[in-house]
Formats: C-alpha cells, sequence, structure tokens
C-alpha cells in the first residue's frame, strides 16, 4: 500500500465516479482503476462493487475510508504547518519573561512583532526567572528575558538590559518632596522587598548594612510587578526597575531617583546550540528596540 493508492482511493469516494476522480487527479481513468484494483490486492478485501460499470463503495470500503479520512485530515495539517515553516520559520513563536517586564516592554514588542508577523502564533507566559531559565534549556520556550541571580547552565545568555532602579513611592508619601532619596531615608519605612535570592535586593541589604539603615519589610515577593501594586495600595515603599513601575506611575504611585545607584541586570536566553529562527530574531529585535538599554557603567 503506497500514498498515491490511498489518495487515489480518497478521490474515488470523495468524488463519486472515476471519470471525476481522474480530472481531479489529473491522471487517466484506467490509471484510477489500476491503483483501486491494486490498493484491494495490498488491503485483502474488496472496496468497491462493479456495478454497470460503476464503482459502488462495499461496507468494508466505507469503513477503510473513514479511516483515510482521519489520516487525510493529519496530511492537510502537515501541509499548512510546511506551508507556516515555508513562509514563517517555525510558524509560532514561544517567549517567557521574568515578570518586572511583562506588563511593559514585552506587550510593546509583541504589538510591533505581530504588525511584521501577522500569522505567527505567539505564546508567552511571565514566570520567576529560574522557571524562565529551565523552560527555555529545555526547548519548550525559544527565548527567555531573565534576571542575572540564575544559573545560565545550559542557556546561550547575553546581556539585555542594565537600567539603574528607582524608588516607587505611595501617591501621599512624604519622601515624594524629595527630589532624591537615600539610603536614610527609608530608615523604618514599611518596605516591600524583593524575593531573599534578587541580586538587586542583595545589593540593597549591602548597602543598608553599611549605613547602618533598617526598613521594616512588610511584605516579600519574587515580582516586581507586585511590589509596584503593594507600593499603590499604600503598604510601603519599594525599590523597583523604572519600566515596571512605569504602568502603575500616576495612579497613587511616584518614583524617584535612588542613590547611590543600584542597577538591574536582564538576560536575554536561548537555547544553547541552536541558532533563532528568523521570526525568532525578529523578535528579539523588537525586544532589544523597547529595552532602552544603558550601557554598564
Amino acid at each position: 500500500m503506497n500514498l498515491r493508492q490511498i489518495e487515489v482511493f480518497h478521490a474515488l469516494m470523495t468524488n463519486g465516479t472515476t471519470s471525476r476522480a481522474a480530472e481531479v487527479l489529473r491522471i487517466s481513468q484506467p490509471a484510477v482503476s489500476k491503483a483501486v484494483q491494486e490498493l484491494e490486492r495490498q488491503v485483502g478485501f474488496s472496496l468497491f462493487h462493479r456495478l454497470k460499470g460503476r464503482l459502488v463503495a462495499t461496507a468494508e470500503g466505507r469503513l477503510f475510508f473513514r479511516e483515510v479520512e482521519g489520516a487525510f485530515i493529519g496530511l492537510t495539517q502537515l501541509r499548512a504547518a510546511a506551508a507556516r515553516i515555508r513562509d514563517f520559520g517555525s510558524g509560532e513563536l514561544r517567549l517567557v519573561s521574568l515578570s518586572a517586564l511583562s506588563t511593559n516592554i514585552v506587550p510593546k514588542a509583541l504589538h510591533a512583532f505581530q504588525r511584521r508577523h501577522p500569522n505567527v502564533r505567539i505564546t508567552f507566559q511571565a514566570r520567576m526567572s529560574s522557571v524562565v531559565k529551565e523552560l527555555v534549556a529545555s526547548g519548550q520556550f525559544d527565548l527567555g528575558l531573565a534576571a542575572d541571580e540564575i544559573d545560565v547552565t545550559g542557556v546561550d545568555a547575553s546581556l539585555f538590559s542594565y537600567r539603574r532602579l528607582v524608588v516607587a513611592l505611595p501617591g501621599d508619601h512624604p519622601l515624594i518632596a524629595t527630589a532624591i532619596v537615600h539610603p536614610e531615608d527609608l530608615d523604618g519605612q514599611p518596605f516591600i522587598a524583593l524575593a531573599p535570592e534578587d541580586t538587586s535586593r542583595h545589593k540593597l541589604e549591602r548597602l543598608f548594612e553599611q549605613r547602618n539603615v533598617h526598613p521594616r519589610i512588610v511584605l516579600e515577593t519574587p515580582y516586581s510587578t507586585t511590589v509596584c501594586a503593594m507600593v499603590q495600595a499604600g503598604m510601603g515603599v519599594g525599590i523597583v526597575h523604572p519600566l515596571t513601575a512605569e504602568p502603575y506611575e500616576g495612579r497613587n504611585l511616584v518614583v524617584r531617583p535612588f542613590e547611590p545607584a543600584i542597577h538591574s541586570r536582564t538576560l536575554l536566553l536561548l537555547p544553547p546550540d541552536r541558532p533563532p529562527s528568523r521570526i525568532v530574531a525578529d523578535c528579539i529585535d523588537e525586544l532589544r528596540r523597547f529595552a532602552q538599554v544603558v550601557p554598564e557603567e
């Protein structure tokens, strides 16, 4: 049994006559009849009754056709996938990012990317940086954005963003009147802290220790977006990436510069030993365009 025989059988069942099947397949009627006879010999039962020059499907032929239909659906899907790959690379984009960039850079970049590739299907998830790394390393996602505290073994990592952090304050906080916030200004303040493993928190804790400053931690979270939401709700102050705070500014959240400067480094992760496809490369271009990267000092 070969694919051509199956195609002839499918065309005959679908179109009803050998002449119409031959026309659709662009072959002769005798070629249709011969292919059907060969297929019957292969499967070991009659697919058609021969009645007055016409072929009428047997019960076995109709049952076999149901199986062939399923195979043809799969074949159609394969052809569609091949067309997507030809036109758009993989035909889909799978991006995973740390939460801090999921409400600012990523939406803008994906909107711009979608305008360039309207037929590419996009999957996006916001996850903790350690999970981002595992999803990219395993090949489940095409690229990821993660904080620099992760172990980059098993992925190709490069610098994506390097930004100076800011202090996020509730809209009625007295420190709003301060042009620049210093560590001493945060002594005793209710403080929304990032998770203990966060690199930015490590830097901040060393600075507080050097200055003998003791903010009052009221909540810990791995997500900068949660820091902003809690600050917005009035629970305390926090130190965050400026782009994370951007969607919250003007809605009971104000940012101020913080000195001495603390920077956040974000990494772009790719699966190892696998050059990015054209659509992945285009997405990276858009992400970098909106990242507003500041050179490391």
